[in-house]
């Protein structure tokens, strides 16, 4: 079937996102309808977001990733799914798909990006080998996982064939689906396109502290596959032979030019379409952008210059004037927990350059700055451990850094901001290059009023997300030099901060949302303020978070008192304080977990999870439970979580103080406390430290001459280790300093901030509030002390309440109409003697149980 050329047609051969992009850029500018479009992609899916692909093993879902539909719903643009290109007639100016159709073209885009190198190894397609590339790629590891673990009823050890930017990637998506991996290096250095020996040695020590385990001079030579023809091993150069059940192959990637070969178009030797500086192939009539195109010599597999290249191709076909520059071959590791970066000209290779190393292997910190030979003008750097310095260095290359370059690479708390403004033409958003100077005339031109307006407004920060902490900077900024205010409300409904609001409902008395924004607010509230103020009402007055109207501003996880799952089940935590629980205690819950179809696990908290939930079956799971003697735990509230501890001085020959104790009756004492965000406890029984309280947001270490206090701990995205707050404190007056810096904290502290940002940034520092705490510097200590009084003396368990109010227990329905039925949609397949969500493949496969209180095979 011809579909003939309508007057002004490009033809894209492709539908990732550089393609998408093109698209955007041509429709919103071609204010004259000059070009109509036809997109044509050969995957069953439109275009989604390739750099978050590692986030569908954190929860995130095809859909999820899918690039704005919108964009290619346009009136002049046709897109075709599963049609893959296999010919272009240049004479003609036509391609055909692999169905037949054939487009006529005025211009032709190449579009087609890339795909995954191939090692020339015996064993490469063995069933359980795998490239990492799409989300079909996705979909198979996580279907082959699921399977081979359940036929071998024991947890995978998977291999990760490249230690590059992507095979790390590929490795910490191995481990979240509770598979062993080990990741194996050719040459001498992890993530070799970006790091020099340093950096690679401390990213090595950061990924194996992750479990990971790393190789270097590490060759493939060989893939073996057991009878079924399922991989069993792989062979190394040095003739080692290692077991594996899974092996990914991240080797690299190749442009997909062999439509551009077959055509007679200009490719270069090293593969890729070769492009001029206005994305013209060798072709007036087709031009290349993306990662099939080859610029200088050079094809790079990053979507920012992928994005540029888009750009540039529109406004040309615009009439307007753009030329490609070069490459930003700048670059972030996307693993939780790790922080890498490199950008510039990283590796030092411009003449005479110098380079300033700061290196603390004990904290796994490797940062290096690359200057110009008088030491003034920042050419690139390299940061590993904490990346905190690389949005705001990154828009600096080029330019002169101003100050002692040695001191942007202390610690981030310690490390000083980057002299001056940025120039009006420095890169904020590399993926999206938008400059400084964009940002700025979204709000003094276009009358943005805040980051997310300028964000819809530039798309700067729209993509990887990176830089949207600079862009926020730059528009507070902005606002300031134009004499507007610049708002540090809590949301559009409140110009109160959250510190301010809670004065401001303490003093007045209020105790519900309407009446608070009716005096303090306007409109109907939102997401962001219905739950800051359900926390600081329930800090205040103790009731329950289902009691009236606080029912309605609760978020998804206290709306039912339990963690919603990925799968939409829920999870059940009965508080264990301190992690001691009797036999008793041990038996009630595997009965329970046994008798619901739960599975279970083990915390890092000391604590038990029971998970696959039904929302219907949570009262009868927690009457079970309440029963017992046990009571919520509190995981799914912004409030204290768990009081870790190690067994103390009751057992251990080192201990010295009674830390499980200790623990306990710091657990009783907080339980239910509800906070700006969660909260965690930590306490040692002596300085051997086996509870990491210092990770904690309290953490409380035993020595002989009594209790030393540490504040400001936590994990997650920014780990902090907790500080020295007070030494050689005995029980009462560890208690009192606990009771007077959380509620001081929880007065104020911002919304969503834990206790190490609130410290770090308190006005005067740590000093100033230990004086706060044990110089009652504010006059307020008494008013601290009763405060935690009245929470202690009102607290309930939440769970109990519920189960004997009839009213509550009428949410806990999977279907309002249908009270009685179950929720049809979970489902489930056995792994390592437990119950696990299913997969979209599994359920299509028809091999899942159905999810309920006795488990059947579906038919």
């Amino acid at each position: 079937m011809l579909h003939p050329a309508p007057s002004g047609s490009v033809v894209v051969v492709g539908a990732g996102m550089v393609a998408h992009r093109f698209v955007e850029s041509l429709t919103s500018r071609d204010t004259d309808g000059r070009w109509s479009i036809t997109v044509l992609g050969d995957e069953a899916r439109g275009p989604y977001d390739r750099v978050g692909l590692t986030g569908v093993f954190s929860g995130r879902t095809p859909d999820d990733l899918a690039l704005d539909p919108v964009v290619l719903a346009h009136e002049r643009v046709r897109v075709e799914t599963d049609a893959r290109v296999t010919r272009i007639d240049r004479a003609a100016r036509t391609v055909t798909t692999a169905g037949g159709s054939t487009h006529a073209y005025d211009r032709l885009v190449l579009a087609t990006g890339s795909y995954a190198a191939r090692l020339a190894l015996d064993g490469f397609d063995h069933r359980g080998c795998f490239v990492y590339r799409t989300l079909d790629d996705v979909a198979g590891m996580r279907a082959w996982v699921a399977q081979r673990s359940a036929q071998l009823g024991r947890p995978l050890r998977g291999a990760v064939v490249g230690g590059g930017l992507l095979g790390l990637e590929a490795a910490g998506a191995l481990q979240a689906e509770g598979v062993s991996p080990f990741v194996l290096q050719s040459n001498e250095r992890l993530m070799s396109a970006q790091l020099d020996l340093g950096g690679a040695k401390a990213l090595q020590r950061l990924i194996e502290a992750r479990g990971i385990e790393v190789r270097t001079r590490a060759v493939t030579t060989r893939v073996d596959a057991d009878k079924s023809g399922a991989v069993c091993g792989l062979e190394l150069r040095d003739g080692t032979w290692e077991a594996v059940d899974i092996v990914v192959f991240t080797v690299g990637v190749r442009p997909r030019d062999e439509l551009a070969r077959t055509a007679d178009l200009a490719v270069d030797a090293r593969g890729g379409v070769v492009i001029d500086g206005g994305c013209d192939t060798s072709d007036p009539a087709i031009m290349a952008i993306g990662e099939v195109a080859s610029f200088d010599g050079q094809c790079i597999g990053l979507v920012a210059p992928g994005y540029a290249m888009a750009e540039v191709a529109a406004t040309r076909l615009l009439g307007g004037e753009a030329a490609f520059d070069g490459f930003d071959t700048s670059a972030k590791l996307k693993l939780s927990g790790v922080e890498v970066a490199s950008f510039g000209d990283a590796f030092a290779e411009t003449p005479n350059a110098l380079d300033v190393t700061y290196a603390d292997p004990v904290s796994g910190v490797y940062k290096k700055l690359v200057l110009s030979d008088d030491a003034q003008t920042l050419l690139g750097g390299i940061l590993v451990g904490d990346a905190s310095a690389y949005t705001s260095l990154r828009p600096l290359v080029g330019r002169a850094l101003g100050g002692d370059p040695a001191a942007y690479l202390m610690p981030s708390d310690l490390a000083p901001a980057p002299q001056g403004d940025l120039p009006d033409d420095a890169i904020v958003c590399s993926c999206n290059g938008v400059t400084a100077g964009t940002v700025r005339g979204a709000v003094t031109e276009h009358q943005c009023a805040d980051a997310a307006e300028v964000k819809a407004c530039t798309k700067a920060g729209a993509a990887c997300g990176s830089c949207f902490a600079l862009v926020k900077k730059l528009v507070a900024t902005e606002l300031a030099a134009s004499g507007k205010e610049v708002s540090n409300g809590l949301c559009e409904h409140f110009s109160f901060t959250r510190a301010q609001l809670f004065d401001a409902v303490r003093v007045s008395g209020l105790k519900t949302f309407t009446a608070i924004v009716e005096r303090f607010g306007t409109g109907r509230g939102c997401d962001i303020c219905k739950p800051a103020l359900a926390s600081i009402l329930a800090s205040l007055y103790s009731e329950h978070v289902l009691a009236g109207e606080l029912a309605t501003m609760q978020d998804t996880n206290d709306h039912v008192m339990a963690n919603i799952q990925r799968d939409g089940s829920y999870s059940v935590v009965p508080r264990i304080p301190g992690g001691e629980i009797t036999p008793e205690g041990l038996v009630v819950i595997g009965e329970v977990a046994r008798d619901f179809g739960l599975y279970t696990k083990i915390t890092g908290g000391q604590r038990i999870d029971l998970f696959g939930a039904r929302l219907d079956q949570l009262p009868d799971i927690w009457k079970r439970l309440v029963d017992a003697g046990f009571e919520s735990g509190h995981a799914y509230g912004k409030s204290l979580r768990t009081v870790k501890s190690c067994v103390g001085s009751t057992w251990c020959r080192y201990g010295v103080q009674d830390s499980v104790g200790m623990a306990v009756q710091l657990e009783l004492r907080y339980r239910g406390l509800r906070s700006p965000h969660k909260l965690k406890f930590g306490v040692s029984g002596c300085a051997r430290e086996c509870a990491e309280a210092r990770g904690k947001d309290i953490g409380v270490i035993a020595t002989e001459a009594g209790w030393n206090l540490y504040v400001g701990g936590n994990g997650g995205f920014t780990p902090r280790h907790a500080v020295l707050f007070a030494e050689g404190l005995d029980d009462e007056g560890l208690l009192r300093a606990i009771d007077r810096f959380l509620m001081f904290y929880i007065r104020t502290a911002d919304r969503l901030q834990r206790t190490a940002p609130w410290a770090a940034e308190y006005e005067g520092g740590l000093d100033a509030l230990k004086a706060v705490v044990f110089d009652d510097s504010l006059g307020i200590a008494e008013d601290l002390d009763r405060a935690m009084a009245s929470h202690i003396d009102a607290y309930e368990d939440e769970w109990a309440a519920t189960l004997a109010d009839p009213e509550k227990l009428t949410r806990f329905q999977s279907f309002v109409n249908a009270p009685e039925v179950a929720d049809p949609s979970l489902a489930y397949v056995a792994e390592r003697g437990q119950a696990r969500p299913a997969t979209d493949e599994e359920r299509a496969s028809g091999a899942v149980f159905i999810g309920g209180t006795t488990l059947a095979v579906r038919p």
